[in-house]
C-alpha cells in the first residue's frame, strides 16, 4: 500500500484544535511573517497522531533493538536521565538568569566537571564544546594557543595515525595545521618507526584515538607519547572510545595533554539526529589557563552553616568561548545522572562489560569472518565482510542482508585500512542472549554468501524500502515528497 503524505491526508475543513473566542483585540501580522501560498494540511489530531506513530514504528531506534555500529557506542539510555533531565529545576531555567538563581545548575556542572576531571586524570575540565567534533576542534585550538603562548610558531604539522577517528583530520585542517598521516603496524598500533620519523621542531602534535578505530589498545601507547613529547609536541587524546577505558585507564596518567569526552558515547545521553550533543574537554596542568571562557568555579567555598556559591571564570590564557552560552545543560544532567547511578565501581564494570561483549562476538565470528587485526579487542573490533569463495558479496550486501533478520547493519567501510570492512561495537548493554541472535544471523548470512549470493545482492527483502540506489540518492537529492499541484 502506498503511504500517503499529511497533504494527501488533509480534508478541508479538518482540524485537531478548537482556540476558543479571543477576550482581546486583534492585531495586524507582519506582512513579511505571512505567507498566503503556504498550504498547509487540514487535518484532526488523531489523523497526525496515528501518521507520526505509524513512522516512528518504521524506524529502528536503540529502544527497539540492538545498535552494533562500531565507533558509534550506540548504547542503550536509561529512562531515569531523561526523568532528571525534565526537573522543572532544570528543565525551566535560562542561561542568562542571574547565577545566583540557578545555583543548583552550576553545583551539577562542577560537580560533573570534577568527576571528568578524576575519570580522566587531568587538572582542568571545560563543559562547553558542544559536540565531540567541537571537543577535537577545541582541543587543537588549545594546542595552537599554547604553542603560540611559546612564540612556537614554527609547529604547523599535525600527526594523525590513520588507525584515528575521521574527524580529527577535519579538525586539524580547519585550525590551520598541516595533516601528516602516520600508518598502523602489523599489530594495529601506531608505527613508531614512522611516527619517529615524523616528528621534529615543527610538529605542534599528534592526534591519538586509543582504543583506535580497530577496537584495538595501542600496546606502545607510553612510547609514542614519549617521542612526540621528546620533539616539544602534545598529545591529543580522542576520548570517544573512553567507554572501554572506564575506571581502569587515565588518559591523562598516560600522558595525554588534552582529550575530549563523548557524553552521547560513554555517559548515554541521547545519540543521532545531529543533536544535542556534548563534548567536554580534559586537559593537563600546563594547559589549564587555555580552556574555553568560561568555566564553573567554587566562588565561595561556605562553612558548616552555609553551602558553597558557585559562579563562572575566566582562564587566565583562555582560547575564548567556542559555544553559545555554557554547553548543551541537559546532557550534562544526564551524564551526571549515569555516573552518580554507577559509582566508581559500575563506570568500571562498564568498560569490563563492553570489552567481554565484544570479544565475545569477535571469538564467535573469526573462524567465519576474517579478523584482520585478530588479537584481544576493546570495546568493539573490525571484519572483512568478504570471501575469496564468495567473491559477488561484499560488505554492504551483508549488512543489507542483515535487516531482514531485523538488525541494524554495523558501521560499514570505516577504518578505510580494513578492506569492505564490518565494524562491529556491541556495548555493554547487551545481553548474551542478544549476542548470541546477532552472531548467528551472521553466520547464517555467511552461508547464504556462499550457497545464495543472490539473495545477499537483492537484500533487504522485509523491509518498508527495499535497496536502494544509495550513490543515485545521494547525487539527485530529494528533499520534498509532496508538493501542490501547480507546482509539480
Amino acid at each position: 500500500m502506498t503511504e500517503l503524505t499529511l497533504f494527501e491526508m488533509s480534508s478541508p475543513g479538518r482540524q485537531g484544535v478548537t482556540y476558543p473566542e479571543p477576550d482581546v483585540p486583534l492585531a495586524e501580522l507582519p506582512k513579511d511573517l505571512l505567507r498566503s501560498k503556504l498550504p498547509l494540511p487540514e487535518l484532526s489530531e488523531a489523523d497526525v497522531t496515528r501518521h507520526y506513530m505509524h513512522l516512528s514504528r518504521l524506524n529502528y531506534s536503540v529502544d527497539g533493538g540492538f545498535y552494533p555500529l562500531g565507533s558509534c557506542t550506540m548504547k542503550y539510555n536509561p529512562k531515569v536521565n531523561e526523568e532528571a533531565a525534565r526537573l522543572p529545576g532544570f528543565a525551566f531555567t535560562h542561561p542568562m538568569q542571574p547565577v545566583e538563581t540557578v545555583q543548583g545548575n552550576l553545583a551539577l556542572m562542577y560537580r560533573l566537571q570534577e568527576w571528568l576531571k578524576e575519570i580522566g586524570g587531568f587538572a582542568g575540565v571545560s563543559l562547553q564544546p558542544a559536540a565531540g567534533a567541537q571537543g577535537e576542534f577545541t582541543g587543537v585550538t588549545i594546542i595552537r594557543a599554547y604553542h603560540q603562548s611559546r612564540n612556537d610558531t614554527q609547529r604547523v604539522k599535525m600527526l594523525i595515525p590513520d588507525s584515528a577517528h575521521g574527524t580529527n583530520p577535519a579538525s586539524s585542517a580547519m585550525r590551520g595545521f598541516q595533516v601528516v598521516p602516520i600508518p598502523t603496524d602489523a599489530n594495529g598500533n601506531v608505527n613508531l618507526a614512522a611516527l619517529r620519523a615524523a616528528c621534529d621542531d615543527t610538529v605542534a602534535g599528534l592526534m591519538l584515538t586509543n582504543p583506535n578505530t580497530l577496537g584495538l589498545f595501542e600496546q606502545n601507547v607510553v612510547e609514542a607519547i614519549e617521542v612526540v613529547h621528546k620533539a616539544g609536541g602534545l598529545v591529543y587524546g580522542d576520548g570517544a572510545n573512553m567507554n572501554a577505558l572506564l575506571g581502569i585507564v587515565r588518559p591523562g596518567d598516560l600522558g595525554i595533554d588534552v582529550m575530549h569526552f563523548n557524553l552521547h558515547k560513554t555517559f548515554s545521553t541521547p545519540h543521532g539526529g545531529g543533536g544535542p550533543g556534548s563534548g567536554p574537554v580534559g586537559v593537563a596542568a600546563h594547559l589549564v589557563d587555555f580552556l574555553p571562557d568560561p568555566v564553573v568555579d567554587v566562588t565561595d567555598p561556605g562553612d558548616e552553616e552555609t553551602a558553597p556559591l558557585y559562579g563562572f571564570k575566566k582562564p587566565a590564557k583562555t582560547i575564548g568561548r567556542v559555544k553559545s552560552f555554557n554547553g548543551n545543560f541537559g546532557m550534562f544532567v544526564r551524564a551526571f545522572t549515569y555516573i552518580s547511578m554507577h559509582g566508581a565501581k559500575g563506570l568500571c564494570d562498564v568498560a569490563k562489560h563492553s570489552v567481554l561483549n565484544a570479544n565475545y562476538l569477535r571469538v564467535r565470528l573469526h573462524d567465519t569472518y576474517k579478523v584482520p587485526f585478530d588479537r584481544t579487542c576493546m570495546h568493539e573490533f573490525v571484519a572483512e565482510g568478504k570471501w575469496d569463495d564468495a567473491p559477488d558479496v561484499i560488505a554492504l550486501d551483508i549488512s543489507k542482508r542483515l535487516m531482514d533478520y531485523d538488525f541494524h547493519p554495523p558501521t560499514n567501510y570505516f577504518p578505510l585500512i580494513v578492506h569492505e570492512a564490518l565494524m562491529i561495537e556491541p556495548t555493554e548493554t547487551e545481553s548474551k542472549q542478544t549476542l548470541d541472535a546477532f552472531a548467528d544471523a551472521l553466520l547464517k548470512i555467511a552461508e547464504e554468501a556462499h550457497n545464495m549470493p543472490t539473495l545477499l545482492k537483492e537484500a533487504p527483502h522485509s523491509t518498508p524500502v527495499t535497496r536502494l540506489d544509495e550513490v543515485k540518492a545521494a547525487k539527485e537529492l530529494v528533499l520534498c515528497c509532496w508538493l501542490p499541484e501547480e507546482q509539480d
